[in-house]
């Protein structure tokens, strides 16, 4: 079996995360939507997304194959109503289509000749930003199940300490006099993670493979720390897509980080207004701000975007892709992609630029900054120009 996962109209109102990846190569839980999906269903996953990101992204073309929501996350009843569909079928929750069994050209074409199948159970969609931490508990906890069912966890060392047994570990992982409680939701460590010593971390939590938590961090529950990243300090309720970094003291809370950020030592970001009042986030589709019917609410920042040492970001601030924030203040609430700057004022970070500190940064990691990288981070510069007002 195989399936492509597309884009819907989710896709534009999850940017800036989604300028640079489809909507289902999102992390919420443990696990990509893409990576729940294909885990479930034991398929191989492509995907029908924008143009400039299907080189890196590409579909999986055959005769009959599922083709399923992106911003769609899975559950055990769903998946087995997917698993039910017959070819020319699709599974449809009110106006939202989930999923068919079809080509991907009658899909494209003429979705009108597809069967509708009803469905009503509940489940998870991620439409906007927020939704990734708003989720995350709820995902970590079908996470952890889908992946340690039937399975024994690795030992830890006795120097640590354990309250609950919703705890996992896989083989590699370590930690040292550090504090583990999963009263209120499960512990999940990846292959080869680290926890150094004198971390207390509370569930739900997830840090996934070869990835640190630093000395004396302080971690509370509803936060996952995605692959190959490293972080300190004092994280909740945050969402690390990966390849990221905020390795030092400071807060993050109520947020989401994509791939290749990095926060500076002693930054934070503000996650409640002083008059306790709605939150509202930068919405590219409607140019404006949007509320979010939330009241705690911090930072999202896209791929590539960093900020330097004691940074301080408002409630509900936005950063798009490679934005580059520094200086002391408090930033716009929206900091556009590619702005380099900061309370000062910004201006152009250029791609030449951009593309100069990219390859050191893959260089570090044992990766190469290649072509196709270059190709869409350009295409993003292009499309984000409106937004840049200096």
């Amino acid at each position: 079996m195989t399936i492509n996962l597309f884009d819907d109209a989710a896709w534009a109102s999850l940017r800036p995360l989604t300028f640079t990846r489809p909507v289902a190569d999102l992390r919420v839980g443990i696990l990509t939507i893409a990576e729940k999906w294909q885990k479930r269903l034991n398929a191989t996953a492509g995907f029908l997304t924008q143009n400039y990101l299907s080189e890196k992204y590409p579909p999986i073309h055959g005769a009959v194959g599922l083709i399923i929501n992106g911003s769609v996350c899975p559950t055990d009843h769903l998946t087995g109503a997917v698993s039910k569909l017959k070819p020319g079928q699709c599974l449809k929750k009110d106006d939202l289509i989930i999923a068919c069994l079809g080509d991907i050209e009658t899909f494209t074409n003429t979705p009108e000749s597809l069967d509708i199948i009803a469905y009503e159970a509940n489940f998870n969609q991620i439409v906007f930003p927020e939704d990734l931490f708003k989720f995350n508990d709820a995902e970590l906890k079908l996470d952890f199940e889908l992946i340690t069912k039937g399975r024994v966890s690795a030992t830890l060392s006795s120097t640590n300490t354990f309250i609950g047994n919703q705890f996992f570990a896989e083989e590699g992982a370590s930690a040292e006099c550090s504090s583990f409680n999963s009263l209120n939701g499960p512990i999940y460590l990846g292959r080869n993670a680290q926890v150094w010593e004198g971390c207390h971390i509370r569930g739900s939590f997830a840090l996934c493979h070869d990835s640190q938590v630093k000395m004396g961090s302080k971690i509370y529950g509803e936060t996952t720390i995605g692959p190959f990243s490293k972080v300190g300090g004092e994280i909740s309720n945050a969402v690390i897509w990966g390849y990221s970094s905020k390795g030092h003291d400071g807060y993050l809370g109520n947020a989401v980080l994509g791939q290749w950020c990095n926060i500076g030592a002693d930054s934070n970001n503000s996650n409640l207004k002083n008059n306790y009042a709605e939150v509202r986030l930068w919405d590219y589709k409607k140019e404006s701000f949007r509320k979010t019917g939330l009241q705690f609410c911090g930072l999202v920042m896209a791929d590539h975007a960093k900020c330097g040492i004691n940074s301080m970001f408002n409630t509900g601030t936005v950063a798009g892709v490679s934005a580059n924030i520094f200086g002391p203040g408090f930033p716009r609430n929206f900091i556009p992609d590619f702005a380099w700057g900061g309370a000062h004022g910004f201006e152009v970070y250029t791609l030449n630029k951009m593309f100069e500190t990219a390859v050191k940064v893959y260089e570090r990691r044992n990766l190469i900054f290649d072509e196709v990288e270059r190709k869409i981070l350009t295409q993003v510069f292009e499309d984000t120009k409106t937004y840049r007002h200096f």
